[in-house]
């Protein structure tokens, strides 16, 4: 098992955060990409859900 694993497994912030910055990284993308009109109307709730996200993840343990 990797360490990414047994980060997200223990509740580690390394990890979670990282999930969180792609998260916030994927609805930016999907906020500026002019093909799907589907990516465009979810791009606020990704990102929203990833700035939460890392809000509370920034409170877990090193």
């Amino acid at each position: 098992m990797t360490d990414f694993i047994k980060g997200l497994r223990n509740f580690r912030r390394g990890a979670w955060e990282m999930v969180a910055s792609a998260l916030i990284a994927a609805g930016v993308v999907m906020l500026m990409q002019p093909f799907a009109l589907a990516l465009f109307s979810w791009s606020f709730v990704v990102t929203l859900t990833g700035t939460v996200m890392f809000i509370i993840v920034s409170h877990f343990p090193e």
